[in-house]
């Protein structure tokens, strides 16, 4: 249904996208979540997320015609100008749609069926965290454990960087923090703490002492890395061996080397 104005109320699911301090309270209080261009659209629909409605600029009105036609969500169609006010961006992409959440799994319950993992801790910057779990599908990871201070992977930017393998690699929230870290451990994981520390062990000698065992891998925040209580639960430092001087790398192309090196495994 075409709308002409931005201040519609149909389409408060979408105001403010750029407002990262609104959007964050606002859309899990709402049970909500973003996603943003064809790709990740139907990315999201293909994983079971159920859509509350879309917003579509003319031109993707026909690009996403069968969605369309499959969905009982409404359908609001408007000018790229309408969109830029209600979203406070130009949408490039043209094509948006409200999602619902849906419950994340219990740890326990990933922790029982994967045996490669990456646990993430305070990792807040929404681009790094879309790197990471896109780098984690692409190199076969199981799933990936959150400390309850880590972004939250439906934002709208999370979900956008990693191309909707949000949406497809299991994750779930790991609490109490560090303590669960002694469930991960009790559920036949080895422990492997990433840090640039030259004292750390090769990350593929690492490997290669773990043979077929479960490995869970533990990447930090971008500058101040792995607090000092993550690092005292692991079993094991890690580092990625450097050249030429550089002490590390930004945390997203770190968790997919060794991701990659942990995959190996």
């Amino acid at each position: 249904m075409p709308v002409s104005e931005p201040g519609d109320p149909r389409l408060a699911d979408y105001t403010s996208l750029t407002d990262v301090a609104l959007r964050r309270r606002l859309e899990p209080a709402e049970g909500l979540f973003i996603a943003e261009g064809e790709k990740v659209i139907r990315r999201a629909l293909r994983a079971g997320y159920p859509m509350r409605s879309m917003l579509l600029t003319p031109r993707w009105a026909e690009a996403m015609a069968d969605v369309v036609e499959s969905s009982d969500a409404p359908v609001y169609v408007v000018s790229p100008e309408v969109a830029e006010q209600v979203t406070g961006y130009h949408v490039h992409r043209g094509a948006l749609a409200a999602m619902c959440r849906t419950p994340l799994p219990p740890a326990a319950g990933l922790l029982a069926s994967a045996r490669r993992l990456a646990i993430l801790e305070a990792v807040n910057d929404h681009t790094n965290l879309g790197a990471v779990f896109r780098g984690a599908a692409a190199l076969g990871l199981d799933a990936v454990l959150l400390s309850p201070d880590c972004a939250d992977p439906l934002y709208r930017r999370s979900v956008k960087v990693s191309m909707g393998t949000v949406f497809s690699l299991p994750y779930a929230r790991l609490t109490p923090w560090p303590r669960g870290l002694a469930d991960v451990r009790e559920a036949g994981f080895r422990l492997l703490a990433l840090t640039p520390d030259p004292a750390a062990t090769d990350i593929g000698t690492a490997v290669r002492e773990l043979g077929n065992g479960k490995a869970a891998l533990m990447l930090g925040t971008e500058g101040e890395g792995l607090t000092a209580r993550a690092l005292a639960a692991a079993d094991a430092r890690v580092r990625i061996p450097m050249a030429h001087g550089v002490d590390s790398l930004n945390v997203a192309a770190a968790a997919a080397v060794a991701f990659y090196a942990v995959a190996q495994g």
